[in-house]
């Protein structure tokens, strides 16, 4: 697989297009500024009474309403929660852009899932950086940048791809490198990830490990530290180096333990229920559950959350986070900004 950096694209394809980001959250705001202070020309697109306004308004970017912001651009790029953006391609999107523009996404599910139909006169591309949009603006402004990918679903001009690189260059991806894949790729790997490991594996474990503690007497607060606070040094660990980085950096003690504990937690059922989750995914009954679920307004959705509020690994670890002031002053996520 080739990997891309800033010498391999042009910066000045992006620089010579204006740019609506349609929406101002996680990554909308980091794409917004990103660009911005990569010299391209950049307004956001918002509803009139959206709380964002204000946010974007504060941090210098040029606003309007979504339908005037897209009117105005050469690149559309529909950076809302996936839930939504089909209904605001429909209403405020497809009616205004203008013949010949580009349509962009970060994440490819509405396009792989057929939510969102394109007009036949666009292109249409895929930039998606590979963290959250708190973490691309901060490598940003570092002087870094997070790995990017991009694809391309349709080439009218026979430019897509360029521009594709182009603007990932201008928001901090060249820096650190640009792999090419295609819209089913991103977006089956992308639900995976998220299902079995980085979100719904790696929190339910959490809460399995912490409940088994506290069932068996030991303090909440213990119970918390080693099921949940040192993951971070754990999870930095493979971020830096893989797994022999982590198995080089912890004692003979805990590796022996990696080696006996592993696979009597993922058994067989677990990759059984791994490749049942793929397959959903791929089949498409994820996504028709996902669409349903926000269709009826996200009850599911809403009561997980506030059990979750409740779960007394909340109620500990936010009381112990209190005695740690250094992890909000060092915080990644600045809901104040986005």
């Amino acid at each position: 697989m080739k990997v891309f950096y800033d010498k391999d694209g042009d910066l000045g394809l992006v620089q010579q297009r204006r740019v609506a980001i349609i929406g101002y959250g996680s990554q909308g705001h980091a794409h917004a500024l990103n660009l911005r202070d990569s010299g391209v020309q950049v307004v956001v697109g918002l509803r009139p009474n959206s709380a964002s306004r204000q946010k974007a308004a504060i941090a210098r970017l040029t606003v309007a309403d979504i339908p005037t912001a897209v009117q105005q651009a050469d690149i559309v790029m529909l950076l809302l929660p996936d839930e939504d953006i089909a209904r605001v391609y429909e209403q405020d999107v497809a009616p205004h852009i203008r013949s010949g523009a580009t349509l962009g996404f970060a994440h490819g599910f509405n396009i792989h899932y057929g939510q969102v139909q394109p007009r036949e006169d666009l292109d249409v591309i895929m930039v998606a950086p590979k963290a959250p949009g708190h973490t691309v603006r901060s490598t940003y402004v570092e002087g870094g940048g997070v790995p990017h990918l991009i694809a391309i679903h349709a080439d009218r001009s026979g430019q897509a791809r360029d521009l594709a690189m182009s603007y990932a260059i201008a928001n901090g991806g060249g820096r650190s490198g640009v792999i090419e894949t295609d819209f089913r790729e991103e977006t089956e790997t992308d639900l995976f990830g998220e299902q079995a490991v980085l979100c719904g594996g790696m929190v339910d474990l959490v809460k399995c490990g912490f409940e088994t503690l506290v069932e068996a007497g030991y303090a909440e607060e213990m119970a918390y530290f080693e099921c949940l606070h040192e993951l971070k040094l754990i999870v930095d660990l493979l971020y830096e180096g893989g797994i022999a980085n982590l198995n080089y950096s912890i004692s003979n003690n805990a590796e022996f333990g990696e080696y006996q504990a592993g696979p009597r937690i993922v058994t067989e059922a677990t990759r059984q229920a791994m490749k049942a989750l793929l397959q959903d995914i791929q089949d498409g009954t994820y996504a028709k559950n996902f669409i349903l679920e926000s269709r009826a307004g996200q009850p599911s959705l809403n009561a997980h959350r506030r059990l979750n509020q409740r779960h007394r690994l909340e109620i500990v670890g936010e009381q112990l986070r209190a005695m740690m002031p250094w992890i909000n002053a060092q915080a990644l996520v600045d809901r104040n900004v986005a």
